[in-house]
């Protein structure tokens, strides 16, 4: 059956910004680039509007990279690439509808890459017209300032600058304010926000909930892969004082002491010039133990991650679902097919890690992935399950919302089963297996899809993640901690891999993403 296309008979809309013009395909009504708002570098973003229609057709800019996208690991994580330029402020919305009275759920995606890298339509798997389509719900995707456009912190220079290290995160709440003023035009409803995110985008939902300029703006919330911790991301204390002065010297502005004119300059030095002085400085700037920036600076504007900060009171009206998946950043594929090991060569392999206590890591690692090789403990995260259950908790403790734990640990068709990696779980959330080969697994994907879905459109309309295709999916308390398992057959588990990452944690040193990246593996985001 052919699938029909309208641009010409689509209505303009009367946006708070200007007049706005989509398209029409396959029952969906498409806007793409939609400008929310503007800013001079380094500052807060203001309200934008425009003369004439705006044609939203064609995606917009997205933030200027530090450092040339590398394509790589496609078939795991396939990407888009993009038109850059500091002018990125913008978001796209995929809707059924254009009846002001539908009051859809809306459903606001925040993208991943930390807070340095990503885009809005970085990935095959961000787009939002599966989503729309079986949800019945109004997907938007944000694009916003990142990296030293968007997490620099100038305010030791005037005024002018004050939040200068929370200006990706100020456009992020303008973007919200924007859906909140305009999308009943799209047949959304405004009361009825949920904003979901991952790697990156998680830790973005989390840090939105500590900022009380967004409050009232989103309604639930949740974190894939995003719940960030010292060994993750690089520390924001201090100030912008010792990475804003040598960068002014590595382009030449000045030698000695650092006047506000000198900071002045950096408003205006191309982008590209002033990326590549910051990747030369800012790694010694980090040794010495001082800020470079790359995320959120603490203030009156950002009250702090909430697991050293706790939650501002207001999050505690909020349902939150968090999870993460089995392998997180195991990129590479083993050296061995794991399907084909005798008893003694797997224990022979896991030794090298962890050496005596090998027999008694089989043991844990078995009871508490129960099916799974003995291999795959070699892969297992060490770096965002942990914190995903300490922030449920610590959610939970309000006794308000209620919060809801996952554990993606689905195993693929690539190098010998590989198990599930960051990013793999996007796809399902997304109802975007279709667009990623590695995702089709016979008799699999399909349904796994279906009850992931389903559980995650249940949650952006009632904050509670039911479906009849899964088990009971209990909140987490205080007291238990209920996580759902999405594998090929899905199950509600309590406290059930906590033994396990207390005698890891015993036995290896810390985990440290920054010298994993040191050491030359890849990230994908």
């Amino acid at each position: 059956m052919t699938k029909q296309f309208n641009y010409d008979d689509v209505p303009v809309l009367e946006t708070t910004s200007g007049k706005l013009k989509g398209y029409f395909y396959e029952e969906e009504y498409i806007f793409k680039g939609i400008p929310y708002a503007k800013a001079a570098r380094f500052q807060m973003p203001q309200k934008v509007t425009w003369e004439g229609v705006k044609d939203a057709s064609s995606y917009g800019f997205v933030c200027p990279l530090l450092q040339a996208d590398t394509p790589s690991a496609e078939l795991m994580v396939p990407h888009r690439y993009w038109p850059q330029n500091e002018n990125c402020q913008n978001l796209n919305i995929w809707t059924k509808t254009l009846e002001e009275g539908a009051k859809a759920p809306v459903i606001v995606w925040l993208h991943g890459g930390g807070y340095f890298a990503g885009s809005s339509i970085e990935q095959v798997s961000y787009d939002g017209f599966n989503m729309c389509k079986n949800g019945d719900v109004v997907v938007v995707s944000i694009n916003h300032r990142l990296n030293i456009l968007g997490y620099l912190d100038l305010s030791p220079f005037g005024e002018k600058y004050k939040n200068s290290g929370n200006a990706g995160h100020a456009d992020m709440v303008a973007a919200l304010q924007w859906v909140h003023d305009n999308i009943h035009l799209f047949g959304g409803d405004p009361e009825n926000v949920t904003i979901f995110g991952q790697s990156g985008g998680g830790m973005k939902v989390a840090d939105l909930m500590q900022i009380e300029a967004a409050d009232g703006l989103f309604h639930r919330a949740m974190i894939m892969s995003g719940v960030g911790s010292a060994s993750l991301m690089p520390s924001c204390t201090g100030n912008g004082c010792a990475i804003v002065t040598a960068l002014l010297k590595e382009l030449g502005i000045t030698e000695s002491e650092v006047s506000a004119e000198d900071v002045e300059k950096l408003e205006s030095i191309p982008y590209y010039a002033l990326a590549d002085a910051y990747t030369k400085v800012s790694p010694m700037v980090a040794m010495q133990g001082e800020y470079i920036g790359g995320a959120p600076m603490v203030n009156e504007y950002f009250k702090g991650n909430p697991l050293d900060y706790g939650f501002r009171e207001h999050a505690f009206d909020i349902p939150v679902m968090v999870g993460s998946v089995f392998g997180e950043f195991a990129f590479m594929p083993a050296e061995y097919d794991k399907n084909a090991l005798m008893e003694e060569q797997t224990k022979q392999i896991i030794s090298a890690v962890y050496g005596e206590n090998t027999e008694e890591m089989i043991e844990a690692f078995q009871k508490a992935y129960p099916g799974k090789h003995p291999t795959d403990l070699l892969f297992i995260d060490r770096v965002m399950r942990q914190p995903s259950k300490a922030i449920a908790k610590l959610h939970a403790s309000g006794k308000k919302a209620g919060t809801y734990l996952y554990d993606f640990t689905l195993e693929f068709p690539i190098h010998h089963n590989k198990i599930a990696w960051h990013c793999s779980d996007i796809p399902f959330f997304f109802h975007n297996t279709e667009l990623v080969e590695v995702c089709q697994i016979s008799e699999i994907a399909e349904r796994l899809e279906a009850q992931i879905f389903e559980a995650f459109m249940a949650f952006s309309r009632t904050g509670r993640p039911e479906s009849d295709k899964l088990p009971e999916w209990e909140a987490v308390t205080e007291e238990k901690e209920p996580t759902m398992i999405f594998d090929r057959e899905c199950e509600v588990r309590y406290n059930f891999d906590d033994e396990l990452y207390q005698k890891i944690d015993e036995i290896l040193p810390p985990f440290n993403l920054m010298q994993m990246m040191a050491q030359g593996a890849e990230i994908q985001h």
